[in-house]
């Protein structure tokens, strides 16, 4: 007769493991003997043997009762269920994997490789983090919602990256963004971002909700920058 440590043993398991089994039915408790103890004879040594096999194969617990009540046709049937399923499971996990090694990507995960390098050359020529940030976001957006605008807007981003005349706005844009809504040198960047504008050829924009939220996300970063987009849109108005 063994107790419940030497049984644990026996089988390879531990006294917690003995204990869960007990707990969900799987393997029946003794009594204790006179001395307080459970003591275990070779039937409980061979069920034991039989439920760590079963969950070591992948069986959850809550299907072990069943299968070893089984007669051999139920078990067959009841293993080719489990088998399925842990199929399923597996093929699940191998999805989230790969999703997670997407995210050691980073932006790569979100954006195509044009944008990716746009953003790159702006960090290049001085442009801030945060900045970046905020452009990789509408970026986002944009190919989300407006994926047909992606290639028109990236051939429009890299001519203008290739104009010191942009690059310098961009710049001066990125230095706005702690400025005060009141600043007197806004009103000058925006005549200046709208001269810029009118001489570039018209491109195609996305739908108008679209762009609402590529603003939104732009502007919420600075009082500044609202103030600048109300003197544009003022401007667009004249």
């Amino acid at each position: 007769m063994l107790t419940i440590g030497r049984l644990a043993a026996h089988v390879g398991v531990t006294v917690r493991a003995v204990r869960h089994y007990h707990q969900r039915g799987l393997l029946a408790e003794p009594e204790r003997d006179r001395s307080g103890y459970r003591r275990y004879g070779a039937q409980a040594v061979v069920d034991l043997i039989r439920i760590k096999t079963l969950a070591d194969a992948g069986v959850p617990l809550a299907r072990i009762d069943e299968l070893l009540a089984a007669r051999p046709e139920e078990f067959a049937r009841a293993v080719t269920e489990v088998e399925q399923d842990l199929s399923r499971r597996i093929r699940e996990l191998t999805r989230r994997r790969r999703s997670i090694a997407r995210l050691a990507a980073g932006d790569r995960l979100f954006l195509p490789s044009e944008v990716i390098g746009i953003l790159d050359r702006q960090r290049a020529f001085g442009v801030s983090e945060r900045m970046v940030r905020i452009e990789r976001d509408s970026w986002i957006m944009l190919v989300a919602l407006a994926p047909e605008s992606v290639p028109e807007w990236v051939a429009a981003k890299e001519k203008a990256l290739a104009d010191p005349d942009f690059r310098r706005l961009y710049l001066t844009c990125d230095e706005a963004m702690d400025w005060e809504a009141d600043d007197p040198r806004l009103p000058g960047l925006a005549a200046a971002m709208a001269a810029w504008k009118a001489r570039q050829p018209p491109h195609e924009l996305p739908g108008p909700g679209t762009l609402a939220l590529m603003d939104a996300n732009a502007t919420a970063a600075s009082p500044a920058w609202r103030r600048l987009e109300e003197l544009l849109s003022r401007d667009r108005r004249v």
